[in-house]
């Protein structure tokens, strides 16, 4: 049997991985380094662009009662995850680019796995195909997915995390600690006292916003992953009970 994937981020890298385990051919597609979205810049496998954590691994969340069934199940992007592990207290973060090299050196290995570099521009329904290729898909695959599923279905949105070095920060200003009150001072704390949280607002809501591109469209943002920007101009408080809760 042979499955063909489209698309080598963690979706498609982690199906191709436990399918070929299992002894079905898998070709994966990637359009990488020949063709880049407008947020991935590494060739690798796996690239984390927007944040570098996985999220809990408590088992009483969601996310890490689904780490526990995956490991259960021989998740190799978990076995990447912990070689990659950076410190996060509760939850699972990693180096970026320790874990797409892990990724990409699991899959590139496999001998079931055949990688093809190049962008797929149309589904070929003749035999079992996955699509994996992320929220910024785009042109002629868009389309071909639309007109199986019906564009109303589809959103394909994503953006890129901004970082801050800690080399750059005031540490007679800002303190290490633990997050929640759980595990080890993993997190660095900016603390606010109420002008200056109230500054801070007034200078978010005002500031000038990173400009839409082309293939942006209609932006529909998600209540689950929503801009800090989005959620301040819905009120002073929101962000205070959100994000920037001191709970830290």
């Amino acid at each position: 049997m042979q499955v063909k994937i489209i698309g080598a981020g963690l979706a498609g890298c982690e199906a191709a991985l436990w399918l070929a385990d299992r002894g079905v051919q898998v070709k994966l597609y990637e359009q990488k380094p020949a063709k880049y979205s407008p947020a991935h810049k590494s060739a690798g496998f796996a690239e984390l662009i927007c944040s570098n954590s996985l999220k809990a691994e408590r088992p009483d969340s969601a996310s890490g009662l689904l780490k526990i069934e995956m490991k259960m199940m021989g998740s190799h992007l978990l076995d990447a995850a912990e070689t990659a592990r950076v410190a996060a207290g509760g939850a699972l973060a990693v180096d970026r680019d320790v874990f797409s090299t892990a990724v990409t050196e699991m899959v590139e290995n496999h001998p079931n796995i055949t990688v093809r570099r190049e962008e797929v521009t149309a589904l070929d329904e003749s035999a079992p195909v996955l699509v994996a290729s992320g929220p910024l898909t785009e042109g002629a695959l868009a389309q071909a997915v639309a007109a199986l599923t019906g564009d109303h279905r589809l959103s394909f949105y994503d953006a890129v995390a901004p970082i801050v070095t800690a080399e750059s920060l005031d540490y007679d200003k800002v303190f290490a600690a633990s997050r929640y009150g759980r595990g080890e001072a993993d997190y660095l704390n900016c603390p606010f006292n109420k002008e200056e949280y109230e500054a801070f607002h007034a200078a978010l809501i005002a500031a000038e916003r990173a400009p839409l591109h082309d293939f942006d469209g209609d932006l529909t943002v998600y209540e689950g992953c929503m801009p800090i920007e989005v959620m301040a101009a819905r009120g002073a408080d929101t962000i205070r009970f959100g994000p920037l809760r001191p709970v830290g």
